[in-house]
Order: structure tokens, then sequence, then C-alpha cells
């Protein structure tokens, strides 16, 4: 004879559901994603060095936000700061507005092989950094290709990528992000009633006035995921500019990343010093994006 169910079984049997699948995933976050983060900001607060392991001293004290009035006080700290900014800077005014012109003169068919265009704009994202730092650092050198296309124009033109050495970094970043931001404005294009479009045209509304007033609304959500993205990548940029640069010269192109990984691995580590400087860069992180959705709230922005 077949059991009947019951209320309080049929609602145990969920929470049994719900559980075995909720669970993996909750424990894999805590472990990968909660704990390292909370075991950073602790150890930012002591005076760890390595443990036994690496020759330190046992046992492990706290000193409070000794590390933390260091760090403020050092003066690579802000220069890195400032070479991050300037990353975010071109990232949120460079490469997302860059992308948006792109993916929108491609979407209405404004040029022909618009697949071409778009496989070649796309294309930087999906190489490898270390590729690409090699080839632009070689590019930039002294005796690269682009001092020599410089004498065309100026013969005797001596170049050091002293004399500006954030410019080359920047560039490549605006060159190698741009593609992905391109791809998520089509994609998000193309969920666009065309007919609204056509309407808007019919009516009289020129190409700018579609864009203000139709397309720009739709994609106000979009805007600012992508502005998202933007900060928490510029952040936490390292590969690239430790291929073409490693930070020099003299620290002039050192990020907040770079200036971590000297802390923790070069020279003598200083572990404590390390984290607390991630801890900063998630703050940070933080601050830039609460900035983004307070202004999508007074815009009015929706996805």
């Amino acid at each position: 004879m077949a059991k009947v169910l019951t209320m309080a079984d049929t609602k145990r049997e969920q929470r049994r559901a719900y559980w075995s699948l909720v669970l993996p995933g909750f424990l894999l976050y805590i472990s990968v994603m909660a704990f390292p983060t909370i075991f950073s900001v602790v150890l930012s607060l002591t005076n760890y060095n390595g443990g036994k392991l690496f020759g330190g001293r046992i046992p492990i004290e706290l000193v409070g936000l000794k590390w933390y009035e260091r760090l403020l006080s050092d003066e690579y700290f802000y220069l890195a700061l400032k070479n991050n900014l300037w990353i975010v800077m071109i990232s949120v005014f460079g490469q997302i507005p860059l992308g948006f012109f792109l993916a929108y003169v491609l979407y209405r068919g404004l040029v022909k092989a618009r697949d071409f265009f778009q496989t070649m704009i796309y294309l930087p994202t999906v190489i490898s950094t270390v590729v690409i730092g090699i080839l632009w650092k070689s590019f930039f050198a002294p005796h690269g290709g682009f001092p020599e296309l410089m004498r065309i124009f100026r013969p005797g033109y001596e170049y050091s990528i002293s004399d500006h050495p954030m410019i080359p970094v920047l560039f490549v970043i605006l060159w190698m992000y741009t593609g992905m931001y391109m791809i998520i404005f089509i994609a998000n294009l193309q969920k666009i009633d065309n007919t609204i479009i056509e309407a808007a045209r019919i009516d009289g509304a020129s190409e700018g006035q579609t864009l203000r007033y139709v397309i720009l609304p739709a994609l106000s959500g979009v805007l600012v995921v992508t502005a998202i993205l933007a900060i928490s990548g510029s952040l936490k940029s390292f590969d690239l500019i430790f291929i073409m640069t490693a930070g020099g010269p003299a620290n002039r192109t050192s990020v907040l990343s770079i200036y971590m990984y000297n802390k923790a691995f070069k020279g003598a580590p200083n572990y404590p010093l390390a984290n607390a400087i991630s801890t900063v860069m998630v703050l940070i992180s933080f601050l830039l994006i609460g900035l983004t959705k307070f202004a999508e709230n007074r815009v009015g922005g929706r996805e």
C-alpha cells in the first residue's frame, strides 16, 4: 500500500532538497572566499612573519592598526594608489565609452564587414596576458617599434619609458579590454526591440536622438554593471603591468597589487603589511562601487 505524504513530510523533503543543493556551494564559498578574507583582515592586525616554517617568531601577537598606520605614511602606497586610480579612470571613462561606441557602430550596421571588425576588436581579450605584455614591452623598448615609428616623423627622436612610464601601460590596458565591453554591449543591444527603434525613426528621431532617448535608457543598468566590472578589474591589475614594467622604473608604474606582492614575497617578507594592503584594496573597491550604485540611483538606472 502506497504511503501518503503529509504536509509536514512534504516540507521536510523540500528542506532536505534545498539544503542538499545549497550546502555544497555555501561551504565552497566559506572555504574559498569568506574564510581567506576574514583571515587576511585578522592577519593584518598581528605581528605574524611566517612562523617557524620561515624562521619567524611564535606566538603571534595582536598589534592593532600598526600596519595600517605604517601603510598610510608610506609614499610608495600613495604612488601605487594614484596609478591604480589612473587605471580605474581609463577603464571607466575609456574602455566603456569606446566599447559602447564600437558596439553601437557594429550593431547599427554603420560599417561593412561587421563580423571581421568584431573579431579583431575582441581578439586581444582572449590572447594570453603574458604574451601581450611581452609584445608591448618590446614595442615600447628604447630600440623597439614605437621609437622607430616616431623617428619617421621626428628624426633624432630619443625615447625612454622613464619619461612617461604609465602612458604605455594605460594604452595597452585600453586596447586589450575594450573588446570585452564591446561584446557585452552588443549582446544587450540585441535585446532591444527593433520595432521601438524603427518607430522612433519613423517619428522623425535622428540617430543621435534615438541613441539618447531610446538606447541609452534601455542600457543604463548594463552601464552600471560594466562600471563595477571595470573598477574591480582595475584594482586587481597585476599580470600585465608586472610583465611590462614590474612596477619600474623606480616604482613609478607600481600599483597596489604589485606593492602588496613586493611586501609579501620580496626581500624580508612582511605578511601583515601585505594583508593590510589587500584589505585597503577591498575597501577602496567597495567605496568606488558604492559611488557607482549611488550614481545609478540618482539617474534611475535599471536592468
